[in-house]
């Protein structure tokens, strides 16, 4: 049952089709009052349902000002509104009380599941409940095999070359969950999820380059398990590589899904150290990996993909290979510049114009550093990515960028991932191309 797929197939239409009978038996009725008065009242909740929301959303609240609610979210808003007032005012007695109560909340998961399905966030009934994800297990940082079981990428070659697959080597990676403290930043991050290819779990172990990954906003590390897939994604490439992977550690930039600190050190949380410091320090102290972090790569998508540029370009000796999907064109809390520059900066433009990805761009080169930049048909973050990836060309960054089918969701996130894997590897030595 965890296994059931919510996004495709005879589930989709399942749960459309609850909706439609729901809401068909609250608008059914019989005089002529309920069709010309009630019925009209019920249409004219639903449309304030649907205003308020986008008010609240978008006008005053604004917890994600770049991302207004998508009109299914509307649509959804005005359905559950006109569902709530056709029950109210239904001339019904019990039982049949009941049965208008189940409609409406047949109305409302019909709506959950058309915006799921929008954003593509929950892909089974497991991460819907929050299940454990496949191949996880608890975290063992005492495992480290002996320097003489340690196989190393030879200078100026791919690990690949000299790696050969260990007998007792499993099929599949593992997925386990981490605290990775502030030490230095003092940010109060949630905890990172870590994926282990099967080359590190055998012996003789590959010692492998890492890819720190972050989620969007609002969002979690295990988002990339669940809506992203990358387990299946990892444990596939690593089945066409003798199980050779990146180490692949999911961070959280955020520290709550609803806080956006910018990716840099402000008042709302020192971010930037927490990602160019804490982290590193941690994986290199817990992991058995390549410990050069310019064999390292940092990604993510939306405000996470903005996140993996400000690092590239404001530590480029910590990360200088970088997956930007869907990013900003700047660092972003509010509705513009201004508002980002109160919040996280004190109102200095100096200071905002000292770190901002772009403005950097301008006055300093990034011969050593390379991008790969996912666009798309998403009418809002396309025309930024485009930016990002001429004003990184115009630095001496070596871009590669790649447009794919979707909007602003995770069919675009995951196929982007897919896509720049083998870039990646590549890049960071383990794969010869």
């Amino acid at each position: 049952m965890l296994d059931w797929p919510l996004l495709d197939g005879l589930p989709q239409l399942i749960l459309l089709g609850i909706g439609v009978v729901s809401f068909g038996f609250l608008l059914f009725g019989k005089t002529k009052r309920w069709w010309l008065v009630k019925v009209p009242i019920a249409i004219g909740v639903g449309i304030l349902a649907a205003v308020l929301a986008k008010l609240v959303m978008d006008v005053i609240w604004k917890p994600f000002p770049q991302d207004p609610l998508p009109t299914v979210s509307l649509v959804a808003m005005f359905f559950n509104g006109a569902a709530i007032a056709l029950a109210v005012m239904k001339p019904v007695r019990w039982p049949l009380r009941i049965v208008a109560v189940l409609a409406v909340i047949g109305v409302f998961i019909s709506g959950a599941a058309a915006i799921n399905q929008h954003y593509g966030q929950y892909p089974t009934v497991g991460s819907l409940l929050g299940a454990d994800l496949d191949n996880q297990s608890d975290f063992d940082n005492k495992n480290n095999v002996q320097p003489d079981q340690l196989v190393k990428a030879p200078a100026g070659a791919a690990l690949s070359t000299v790696w050969k697959a260990p007998a007792n080597m499993p099929a599949t990676g593992t997925v386990s969950t981490v605290a990775i403290p502030g030490t230095k930043s003092k940010f109060a991050a949630r905890d990172a999820y870590i994926y282990l290819p099967p080359a590190y779990q055998s012996t003789p172990r590959a010692e492998l380059p890492v890819i720190v990954l972050m989620a969007g906003q609002p969002g979690e590390p295990k988002d990339w398990f669940e809506a992203g897939k990358l387990g299946a994604v990892m444990d596939a490439y690593a089945a066409q590589h003798d199980g050779l992977a990146p180490v692949v550690v999911v961070v959280d930039p955020l520290g709550d899904s609803f806080a956006n600190p910018g990716c840099v050190d402000s008042p709302q949380g020192n971010v930037f150290t927490y990602l160019s410091q804490d982290v590193p320090d941690w994986i290199k102290a817990n992991l058995q990996v390549v410990q050069d972090t310019q064999k390292w790569s940092i990604g993510g998508l939306s405000n996470g993909g903005t996140c993996a540029l400000v690092m590239a370009v404001n530590a480029p000796d910590v990360y200088r290979t970088f997956l930007a999907m869907s990013p900003e064109d700047q660092i972003n809390v509010g509705d513009d510049a201004a508002a980002t520059i109160a919040t996280l900066f004190g109102g200095s433009q100096a200071a905002f114009d000292a770190v901002n990805p772009l403005t950097v761009m301008k006055t300093k080169k990034f011969p050593d550093t390379a991008g790969f930049v996912v666009g798309g048909l998403d009418d809002s973050y396309l025309p930024r990515a485009q930016r990002v990836e001429q004003a990184a060309k115009d630095a001496g960054m070596t871009i590669d960028y790649v447009e794919l089918p979707g909007g602003h969701d995770w069919r675009v996130w995951g196929e982007g991932f897919q896509e720049a894997l083998p870039w990646l590897s590549n890049r960071m030595g383990l794969i010869a191309s």
